[in-house]
């Protein structure tokens, strides 16, 4: 199936996919559902009209912009600031503008980020995406930072990098744009050595990349079987949190009905107390899945502001 040209920056032409046991698992680069579109005109205000003339605007407002070098004529790309912003040209110029800034002042996580140059932080499989959306069509990232985390062969940043990479893949996703994201730390077996991995720097760049500089809709982060030692953690992100990211965090413990009131158990696999049957993809196949696009995510790297 050929991908419209406008969707990716680079020159790929077909949809990246993998086999699973008894069907295919792809992005979905195709344009959103009736369903979705319907949410996209009730939260986003987006209409063709509308969405015609933001862009214009956006474009405008990026050529007057002479320091940044972006695909401005790209109608996709603009697309995927655009929505966050709920199509205001200028909230999502200063949206580019963050999410830009930020990877200068980070460089050195964001220079040259492919799947293919972080191999490690999948082979860990800590980080997984499941396969389905949940009831509100939103996708679903679950990081296992307890048990399956050996914090000595995969470092916090390499978590951070893993993330960051499939928050990007999520930016593609016009489905994924309308409806958002919903992320679940599972902190079952989390140790007191694992604790001392996060650094006050560490958890302003998670919470400035979640408020400012992150073009994706992260509508809740879910909290399960955090022990005691986690709250000393959380301790260190509460004094960066703006009100609304505070209202989307919610800590569960091992209460499953508590994560089943914001998402439904069909949509869930079988450890959270859920009915999903769809096997999970595993690391390495999320893997084989993203090192198909990263001449994407090399075309995402050359944009952006020089380094001063």
């Amino acid at each position: 199936m050929a991908v419209n040209s406008e969707v990716m920056l680079s020159d790929i032409t077909e949809v990246p996919f993998i086999k699973l046991d008894d069907s295919v698992f792809e992005f979905e680069l195709g344009p959103p559902s009736e369903e979705l579109k319907e949410v996209a005109r009730k939260e986003l205000r987006e209409t063709p009209e509308l969405q015609k003339q933001s862009m214009a605007r956006l474009q405008e407002l990026l050529k007057a912009e002479k320091d940044l070098k972006c695909p401005w004529d790209n109608e996709a790309w603009l697309i995927r600031f655009l929505r966050p912003c709920k199509y205001y040209p200028e909230s999502s110029l200063n949206l580019i503008k963050h999410y830009y800034n930020f990877k200068v002042k980070h460089s050195s996580v964001y220079n040259d980020l492919k799947p293919s140059r972080e191999k490690n932080i999948f082979e860990q499989n800590i980080l997984t995406v499941l396969p389905n959306r949940d009831q509100f069509g939103r996708r679903m990232l679950i990081i296992e930072l307890g048990k399956k985390w050996k914090h000595n062969k995969c470092s916090l940043d390499e978590v951070y990098k893993g993330c960051v990479l499939y928050l990007e893949a999520a930016m593609l996703e016009p489905a994924t744009q309308i409806a958002g994201a919903v992320i679940l730390f599972d902190l079952d077996g989390f140790s007191l050595q694992q604790a001392w991995q996060f650094t006050p720097p560490f958890a302003k760049r998670i919470v400035d990349l979640l408020q400012e500089a992150m073009p994706v809709r992260i509508k809740n982060l879910h909290i399960v079987n955090q022990p005691y030692i986690f709250d000393m953690v959380f301790k260190l992100f509460k004094p960066f949190l703006n009100d609304k990211l505070k209202k989307r965090i919610i800590f569960h413990g091992s209460d499953r009905k508590s994560l089943h009131e914001y998402i439904s158990p069909k949509c869930l696999p079988s450890q959270y107390g859920g009915t999903l049957e769809k096997k999970t993809i595993d690391g390495l196949q999320w893997y084989s899945l993203l090192v198909q696009v990263d001449k994407e995510y090399e075309a995402i790297s050359s944009y952006g502001y020089k380094k001063k």
